[in-house]
């Protein structure tokens, strides 16, 4: 199993929306053949306890307002495990090239000549979507997707082009937007889109206490103080939202054989 990390490899993980059972055969098999593991806030219970006893683990993780490392420390710590000779995970919660900082991750770990790989996993917003039974396209209304951050510094607003972000034939899926809630409501139904839009508010999606809130554009703020306020909830936002769940269809069905 080690030859799937070398020594002095680094490996970008994706641990997933936290249900270990939608974690990638490949992601299992990388943690299982690390020799040190660091790893976000947001990975979940059941993934870390499939890291090995003989693992080391190091806590990486950033909440909003609670930061515990800087992404410039983080950087550090994986170029010092690697040139050390460790076979580096790095898990970061969902998929870690949707708003994961990759980026600055890789830049860092290959400008010391050190090889970096990447095993994606899967994003919250397809984890939400599955809950709900939804789909996040849906043919003649929905035709884009578009991922979004939600998360700006604190005393800042939202820099986003609300004016393209206000199309009733995308979903939006706003990440980290609790806070953001009441902006988000504002700002898109001012640059048109209607305040009847259906809405999907997420929050500890594919854990025991997830938590799923359909509700309509304008009471969006007041949608999200209903959710849990221990983790980030996750917006979705469009006509898709609005389709029939796929486990109601399945009760109807149920209901007209029986």
């Amino acid at each position: 199993m080690d030859d799937l990390i070398a020594p002095r490899d680094v490996w970008l993980v994706g641990a997933g929306p936290g249900d270990p059972d939608l974690l990638t055969r490949k992601a299992e098999r990388l943690i299982a053949a690390a020799t040190i593991v660091f790893y976000d806030a947001l990975v979940g219970p059941g993934i870390l306890d499939l890291i090995p006893d003989h693992v080391v683990r190091v806590s990486v993780g950033k909440r909003a307002g609670r930061h515990s490392r800087t992404q410039a420390v983080i950087d550090a710590m994986l170029v010092e495990a690697a040139v050390s000779g460790e076979r580096v995970v790095r898990l970061k919660g969902g998929d870690p090239s949707i708003f994961g900082r990759s980026t600055e991750e890789i830049t860092a770990l290959v400008r010391h000549g050190i090889r970096v790989r990447v095993c994606p996993g899967i994003t919250a917003a397809s984890a939400a979507a599955a809950s709900a039974g939804l789909s996040l396209t849906l043919r003649g209304s929905a035709r884009q997707l578009r991922f979004v951050t939600a998360h700006a510094r604190a005393g800042e607003t939202l820099d986003l082009d609300w004016a393209a972000l206000a199309d009733p034939t995308a979903t939006l899926a706003f990440y980290m937007g609790r806070a953001a809630a009441p902006e988000i409501c504002q700002h898109l139904i001012a640059h048109g889109l209607a305040s009847t839009t259906p809405v999907l508010v997420a929050s500890d999606v594919s854990l025991p206490g997830e938590c799923l809130l359909h509700t309509r554009l304008d009471l969006l703020a007041l949608a999200i103080d209903r959710t849990p306020d221990a983790g980030p909830a996750l917006i979705l936002i469009g006509e898709a939202v609005r389709a029939q769940p796929v486990a109601d269809l399945a009760r109807m069905a149920a209901a007209r054989l029986g």
